[in-house]
Order: structure tokens, then C-alpha cells, then sequence
């Protein structure tokens, strides 16, 4: 599909985020098989008591919203609710920059790729730039609870990404990235785990923190990435131009 059949904007009212929450429910429920009440199972909706105090970066073809992510900037956190991550993630070390935390990335699954994932990180770009920040952050996740079938990716991640010591987060309860010995690391196996979105932060410049949090409720394991946008703007130029792994 071509960009000029999308939009992307911030959320602006309860519909524009129930549409995103009711995307979030068809990607992390029904298809990574996270945890939802019974409520929220009836209404067919992924919401959280963060929703409220995040913006809302919605993608939408037509009218029907088809990405959507979830940005909490620092100043928004230190007003409000916090960050969703330090639920997971010691994020102490970010506290002096000025931080934007990604969250609920997802894309409806016949818009995957192409022009549409384009368009939703140039609105994230646009976000980026407007409020001047410096840091993004997040958790990302590897579908399942079980470390031993990532062991490839998880020690790939920590060999060749770990984050410089001044960003590296902590995981609150640690899982050691470092699962097996890296002379034993088969690299084209270990990108082939990796998630498709966490590709693209890295490709961007991203890091990863130290350790994993296994997050049962949502059956994943989580890193969290760190990303300096001033490394992000000087390689997004070329990523769409870039072999993909």
C-alpha cells in the first residue's frame, strides 16, 4: 500500500484510544496469548491503568486504526503515574536525560511491513523531534516464558548490544541474558529469534539493558532497549535502504 493512504496523529479522544486498545487486544491476546480479564475478554480491548497519562500514536488507514504505540515522555512520568517499565526495569540511570519510554508497539497483521511501519516511525520521529528528546527506551519482547529456546538470541544480545554502562538499565528480577557460552553462539540463528521490531531498534542504534524479565502475565521475555536519538537520526536515513537480516 502506498504511504499516501495513511495518517498517522495522536490519539484525541476515548474512541481514538479504545481502537487502539481493541488493536492491542487482537496482536498481544489473541495472538502472543497475553493475560486479560473477563471484562476486558467481553469488550475485546488490551488496556491497562497506565492508558490514561501515555499519548497515544495511532496509525491509521482510512479511518481504521492499524499501529499504534504508546509514549510517555520523562516530564509526563515525573507529573503523573511513571514509567511502565521501571515496573520491570531499575531505570535510574535515565533520570538526567530527557527520556521518551515506547510502549504497546504494534501493527495489525496485514499491514506489517512496508509503507504503513514506515509512516508510523516517521510519526514517531516527528514526536521526537517536536519534544527535543534525547533518549528512548522501552521494553521489547520475545514471545513465551521459557529463556532456554532464545538462548541464542539472548546471548547474542548481550555480547554484541549491551548498553554502555551510563544507560545500562538493570532487570528488577534478573534473568541473565548470558545463557551459554559465546564461542558456541550461532549468529544467523540468533537474528533469525529475534523479533522483527527489536531488528529495527538495533539497526537504529539501539542497545539492550542488562538482564531479562520474564513477564507471565504478558507470556514474554523482556529486554529493554535504549536508543540515543542523536546515533538514531544519523543511521534512520538509510534503514529503509538497508538489506533486511
Amino acid at each position: 500500500m502506498e504511504s499516501h493512504q495513511f495518517e498517522t496523529r495522536l490519539a484525541v479522544d476515548e474512541a481514538d484510544i479504545r481502537a487502539a486498545q481493541r488493536l492491542r487486544y487482537e496482536v498481544f491476546v489473541e495472538e502472543m496469548g497475553a493475560d486479560a480479564s473477563a471484562a476486558d475478554h467481553a469488550a475485546r480491548l488490551e488496556r491497562d491503568r497506565f492508558d490514561p497519562f501515555f499519548d497515544h500514536l495511532l496509525l491509521l488507514h482510512k479511518t481504521r486504526v492499524v499501529g499504534a504505540y504508546r509514549l510517555m515522555r520523562s516530564d509526563m512520568a515525573a507529573k503523573g503515574i511513571g514509567f511502565y517499565s521501571a515496573k520491570e526495569f531499575d531505570l535510574a540511570k535515565l533520570k538526567n536525560h530527557r527520556a521518551l519510554e515506547l510502549g504497546r508497539s504494534c501493527v495489525a497483521k496485514e499491514y506489517r511491513g512496508g509503507a504503513g511501519m514506515h509512516m508510523l516511525w516517521d510519526g514517531l520521529g516527528d514526536y521526537v523531534t517536536r519534544h527535543r528528546l534525547e533518549i528512548l527506551f522501552g521494553v521489547a519482547s520475545f514471545p513465551g516464558v521459557a529463556l532456554a529456546p532464545l538462548k541464542q538470541a539472548l546471548t547474542f544480545l548481550h555480547h554484541k548490544y549491551l548498553a554502555p554502562d551510563d544507560l545500562r538499565v538493570r532487570s528488577l528480577a534478573y534473568a541473565s541474558l548470558d545463557q551459554m557460552s559465546w564461542e558456541e553462539v550461532d549468529q544467523r540463528v540468533a537474528l533469525k529469534q529475534i523479533p522483527p521490531l527489536i531488528r529495527a531498534y538495533l539497526r537504529l542504534g539501539g542497545f539492550v539493558g542488562d538482564g531479562a524479565y520474564i513477564d507471565q502475565s504478558f507470556n514474554t521475555v523482556d529486554v529493554c532497549l535504549i536508543m540515543d536519538t542523536a546515533r538514531m537520526v544519523r543511521r534512520y536515513k538509510d534503514f529503509y535502504s538497508r538489506e533486511r537480516v
